[in-house]
């Protein structure tokens, strides 16, 4: 979900949720401690460079359940980074605190929350990795039986 999708959504929302991957709910009293752009420039397994740039939100729940974030309030602080840190309508993804670490998530939205969804790695060059084509799954009951198989009634097995 890119920033200016976001943002249009921000506009139509009376209250702000987030939904975890588990179905969960971020605690209504998180707050956003972070908006920025993080641009990240690597080598590939194949060689290739590559840049990526994302804006990210860092989501933090804290003990001060009073506090309630508003839409307005968060296109607002939107507004101020675009114009201070000179951010682009990238795609925007979501830090928010895991069991054990920080948790990264791409963000979509159902109509009524935000949905935080699972990143997975993968290789970005799989020609180059001689990585081969995953094999096609075949379920065992529609296997048929060949004339030379072992039938489990011939007593062979």
């Amino acid at each position: 979900m890119k920033l200016s999708d976001v943002k249009s959504q921000l506009s139509q929302l009376a209250t702000l949720k987030f939904q975890l991957p588990d179905g969960n709910i971020v605690p209504s009293h998180f707050h956003v401690t972070e908006v920025g752009v993080i641009s990240k420039h690597f080598i590939d397994c194949g060689g290739t460079i590559r840049e990526e740039k994302f804006v990210n939100f860092q989501l933090w729940s804290s003990t001060d359940v009073d506090h309630r974030l508003q839409p307005t309030k968060l296109k607002n602080i939107i507004a101020l980074s675009e114009k201070l840190l000179d951010m682009g309508d990238f795609e925007v993804e979501v830090e928010y605190q895991g069991p054990q670490t920080i948790s990264k998530f791409a963000l979509a939205f159902d109509g009524t929350h935000f949905n935080l969804i699972n990143k997975q790695t993968d290789c970005l060059a799989p020609d180059k990795c001689n990585i081969p084509g995953q094999k096609p799954r075949v379920k065992l009951k529609d296997v048929q039986m060949q004339s030379n198989g072992c039938d489990p009634n011939s007593g062979c097995c």
